[in-house]
């Protein structure tokens, strides 16, 4: 899978996924937008990857969208008709929720791995991962409000379902970093690491565990936890049956069992 802005490499299963603007911190212009869609839909799409790491080349994670894109936004103002300037611009940050959104569709696990800066778009991206994990030296801002600007693309509609909100409303008032060990202490990862190493080594030993169970299994799992988050207790018990009455009598079921009576590791088909 070849692509300008990012790499991707896919081995055993697992799809490594690396932001590769690193002489811009990472941060992304229209064009790197574009393709982290299609990777994600891509990814989704592809058999063969059961779990996704998503990090970032050089120095960082991600230091969200491109300051010369937001500036371009300058550009809706020649339209003379107020009703079509608004018209466009909405049309333009659902393009951004867009992209973030494909991160969350994917079926497939995504595990965040943050060093150093995450900030404005890049903790939009990381609020839609299944999964954070992050090094001491990371750091976490709602960037917006320091540039006149309430955050629009998803920090404020996910990160109150993974954190206090009164977590949430604090950083989005201040623009304040939240630094790795903090992070983990509020629950945004599950864990903070020394350096970047120990940050790979802990992601790609948990993508591979995931990478080893029924693929059928994790995506309903997926798929069931994200409705549980839209949805009350009793819709969400409703929906399950409906999936389980659906997928329950599947070969990964039955190779499972076999396995587990043949005391050896369960092989799974894509």
């Amino acid at each position: 899978m070849n692509y300008k802005h990012f790499k991707v490499d896919i081995a055993s299963h697992i799809a490594e996924v690396r932001f590769n603007r690193p002489e811009k911190a990472n941060s992304l212009h229209g064009p790197a937008w574009e393709e982290m869609q299609q990777i994600f839909e891509a990814l989704d799409r592809t058999e063969e990857v059961r779990a996704i790491i998503l990090y970032g080349e050089g120095d960082n994670f991600c230091a969200g969208i491109d300051l010369e894109t937001l500036m371009n936004i300058q550009e809706f103002a020649s339209i003379s008709c107020e009703g079509r300037k608004r018209e466009a611009l909405r049309g333009f940050i659902f393009k951004l929720q867009n992209t973030i959104s494909a991160i969350e569709k994917c079926r497939k696990p995504v595990i965040a791995a943050v060093h150093k800066a995450c900030v404005g778009g890049g903790l939009d991206i990381v609020s839609a991962c299944d999964i954070r994990y992050c090094t001491d030296d990371a750091y976490f801002s709602i960037k917006e409000i320091d540039l006149g600007l309430v955050a629009d693309i998803g920090t404020l509609q996910r990160l109150p379902n993974i954190v206090a909100p009164g977590i949430v409303a604090e950083m989005a008032y201040t623009g304040r970093n939240v630094a790795g060990k903090e992070a983990e202490r509020i629950n945004l990862v599950n864990q903070s690491l020394a350096n970047k190493e120990e940050l790979l080594t802990a992601v790609r030993k948990l993508a591979a565990t995931i990478a080893e169970k029924s693929p059928l299994s994790v995506r309903g799992i997926k798929e069931m936890l994200l409705y549980k988050r839209d949805h009350s207790v009793a819709e969400s018990l409703n929906y399950m049956t409906a999936w389980n009455a659906s997928m329950f009598l599947s070969n990964d079921l039955q190779e499972a069992f076999t396995a587990y009576m043949e005391k050896r590791k369960p092989v799974f088909e894509n």
